[in-house]
């Protein structure tokens, strides 16, 4: 252990120390204050004779006669089975007057890469009870599937009742059967209110019982934040790729993360990038990111879904773009949509899954399942360009097909995307309702599903209802 005296500068939440001898780059160090409290902290950069070391409490207490002790090791998490149903600080302390934890092992929250070579494609679908992101952009299990909100939209309520409700269907289990599933719950930059929100919410639905919880708060050292989701993604890699576990690690806020680059960067007078945030960012995210995914050979898997509020709604804003770059698609929320009491508000038109043509069908969902999803595309968009129209010449000027189309979009958003946040869907229910949309609409106007398939399902009695309406 090297122990210093020779702090020469602070600034921000970085102390920097002169040294003599070569020192790691994520090296942990603790600092003792002349008052006697200790710090830690970890090496954020390291060259000929000085290091620059990020403070995970702040700098508060810090002065050029404190004392540098280098470790000389990495941070890492204590990992146990045992942490599920915990809540822990954002450094991955225990703060819910439970007993100690006793870890199996401690990993490195660096994580290492999943070798591409052992990567297995991700293709099981993972039922969230949410019928516009099952039925229209499915998660599979692998995935990175970010929830791009805005400031004010009730993406902690989605959050919650896609932890609440994420499970993988029994007849999804086939090679990973006997794997539980568990929630990773991230929480960065959230205001006490939102905490209590979440504590409360998972202890009276007793979703807690399969979960664990790292809570790092507004009024936390911002440092703390690049720390949180890496603990987190060290515990999901535990549970999945050690203990079988499917794993669905919920990420928000991802634009608190952001910012927290952002003033470390400034802190260090790093160069910016654009709108200020530090031009690593890209990389900085995927090494985040990346960690989800499946292995050939283990029974487990990581599923990841980050939530970002995007700043001023901006979909071209450094966060939503770079994190639309790195993850396979995003499911967007609207903002009038929320304005219409629609609960989930998301958007499913600008809305995507890259990864759902292979995690339904035959053997995974239901094998009409791909056909109503496009089908309800077509139409809602239809729709939507419609209403356009009606803005212009009235909805009278419109001919007797236009106004099913228009009838469709409405009941679509009331009847498909409205299910409130206390409602699971399977996804039979969720395709059934699609059914019941579609059966509004001519059968010549279904040209996107197989005829087979249109009448096996086709509802003749929902014409009828449509008609007599």
């Amino acid at each position: 252990m090297k122990e210093y005296q020779t702090i020469t500068e602070i600034s921000g939440p970085l102390v920097f120390a002169e040294v003599d001898e070569p020192v790691g780059y994520d090296e942990i160090v603790e600092i003792e204050t002349p008052q006697g409290e200790t710090l830690r902290g970890q090496v954020l950069e390291s060259s000929e004779g000085i290091v620059s070391i990020q403070v995970f409490e702040g700098t508060g207490g810090i002065d050029r006669n404190a004392s540098v002790r280098f470790l000389g090791e990495t941070m890492k998490m204590p990992v146990t089975e045992d942490l599920l149903g915990r809540v822990l600080d954002g450094s991955g302390n225990p703060i819910d007057d439970g007993p100690e934890i006793v870890p199996d092992k401690r990993q490195d929250i660096v994580g290492e890469a999943i070798n591409p070579f052992s990567r297995e494609y991700p293709e099981e679908f993972i039922q969230t009870g949410v019928s516009a992101i099952d039925g229209m952009n499915t998660l599979v299990r692998g995935q990175k599937l970010p929830i791009f909100s805005g400031s004010g939209l009730p993406h902690n309520e989605l959050a919650l009742q896609i932890a609440r409700q994420a499970t993988v269907p029994e007849e999804e289990e086939g090679d990973g059967e006997g794997s539980e599933f568990a929630v990773i719950f991230g929480a960065m930059g959230i205001t006490q209110e939102e905490a209590n929100e979440f504590m409360d919410d998972f202890e009276r639905t007793g979703a807690l019982e399969r979960s664990v919880v790292f809570m790092n708060l507004a009024d936390d050292p911002a440092v703390e934040r690049q720390v949180t989701p890496r603990l987190a993604l060290t515990t999901a890699e535990y549970l999945a790729f050690e203990k079988d576990y499917h794993v669905l690690v919920i990420l928000t806020d991802m634009t608190n993360y952001c910012e927290a680059l952002r003033e470390i960067g400034a802190a260090r007078e790093e160069v910016p990038g654009r709108r200020g945030y530090p031009g690593y960012m890209y990389t900085d995210l995927a090494q985040l990111y990346e960690r989800a995914g499946r292995i050939e050979g283990k029974d487990g898997s990581v599923t990841q879904i980050p939530i970002l509020t995007m700043p001023g709604d901006d979909d071209t804003h450094p966060i939503p773009d770079l994190t639309g770059y790195i993850t396979e698609g995003q499911i967007m929320m609207d903002r009038d949509l929320n304005s219409q009491g629609i609960e989930p508000p998301i958007n499913v038109l600008p809305s995507l899954s890259r990864l759902m043509d292979d995690g339904i069908g035959e053997g995974l969902t239901r094998e009409d399942h791909g056909d109503v999803s496009d089908q309800m595309y077509a139409a809602y968009a239809e729709g939507e360009d419609l209403r356009d129209l009606v803005n212009i010449v009235g909805r009278e000027a419109l001919s007797e097909r236009d106004n099913k189309f228009l009838d469709f979009a409405d009941r679509f958003e009331t009847e498909f995307v409205q299910q409130g946040y206390d409602t699971n869907r399977s996804i039979e229910e969720t395709l059934d309702l699609g059914w019941d949309l579609l059966s509004m609409l001519p059968k010549t106007e279904l040209n996107r599903i197989d005829e087979d398939l249109i009448e096996e399902h086709y509802r003749e009695e929902a014409v009828e209802a449509t008609a007599d309406d």
